[in-house]
């Protein structure tokens, strides 16, 4: 029953725009229930995978295909290098830091694309990194602490490793994109047992860490996984937009943090120069399609 809901034909897009909107929004919790738990970040993420896992596999057992292809693995190892750096780059600097920085993996992904898929970049995508990279130093300009300053480097490298992971999904010719996620929360349990057996969460860590695990990374990637087949890529883009903006408020009414002024200044170059590029993108395979 749990398949038929998230997969049943026809699928309308106002449904697929409500999943991806739902998805961004629960996204958009990660950087509050992170700072709020007081456990290690690999103890977080470790968790969180586990049971993120869990859960795909109990609700869509029957439906998965694992082929472990070089792009399937390749894949979910950048997954679960990006959530790790994601997490752990939290722990160290702001949420909006991270959020805004990370939100930069589309500019990324076009750049690497030129390289793995052989995709041309335009002017254009020069002109957007260009900007993106000025937006990207202002946050080092506000004063910071070493840990702050590694949590900003982390959350850069978790944007290039995110852009990995979607190339290498793209690469997937008929492969499905929760497979990839699944064995990507698997390695991360794994990867992260140590620290979990060292720092185990508390009966009050509990909580939180179920939903992040089932609601929060769980239900989120099902239902945009399912939903991304049925939007168009500029509906989806926009829709997105959302968890940069929302990341940082969530934080700021529950534990008062607040980016410095120059984070913030950069933090509206990158968000504005993304959704630009992701826009005149969509409109320009918008009409592709159309002549075509």
């Amino acid at each position: 029953m749990a398949v038929a809901f998230f997969d049943t034909e026809p699928f309308s897009r106002n449904k697929a725009i409500a999943f991806v909107f739902i998805s961004a929004v629960l996204w958009s919790t990660n950087g509050l229930f992170i700072k709020i738990i007081d456990l290690g970040p690999l103890t977080i993420v470790g968790v969180r995978s586990a049971i993120a896992a869990a859960m795909m596999i109990a609700l869509f057992n029957k439906n998965l295909r694992f082929n472990l292809s070089f792009p399937q693995v390749a894949g979910a190892v950048a997954y679960s290098v990006t959530i790790i750096l994601f997490v752990t780059a939290t722990k160290m600097t702001t949420a909006a830091n991270v959020v805004f920085l990370h939100y930069t993996t589309p500019v990324f992904t076009a750049l690497l694309g030129a390289w793995l898929l052989r995709e041309r970049v335009s002017r254009f995508d020069w002109l957007i990194m260009s900007i993106v990279m000025g937006g990207i130093a202002l946050f080092f300009l506000d004063e910071f602490t070493v840990g702050g300053l590694w949590g900003n480097i982390m959350a850069i490298i978790s944007a290039v490793t995110f852009a990995f992971m979607i190339l290498f999904l793209r690469l997937q010719k008929s492969g499905s994109t929760l497979e990839t996620i699944i064995i990507g929360n698997l390695i991360t349990a794994v990867v992260c047992s140590y620290s979990i057996i060292q720092d185990p969460p508390t009966a009050i860590d509990w909580l939180p860490l179920l939903y992040m695990g089932t609601i929060q990374i769980g239900l989120s990637f099902i239902m945009y996984c399912t939903a991304i087949k049925y939007l168009a890529a500029l509906d989806a883009v926009l829709i997105q937009t959302i968890e940069p903006l929302l990341n940082p408020i969530w934080v700021f009414l529950v534990i008062g943090e607040t980016p410095g002024m120059w984070a913030l200044i950069g933090g509206g170059v990158v968000l504005c120069a993304v959704t630009a590029r992701d826009v005149y993108q969509g409109r320009r395979n918008r009409k592709a399609n159309q002549i075509a």
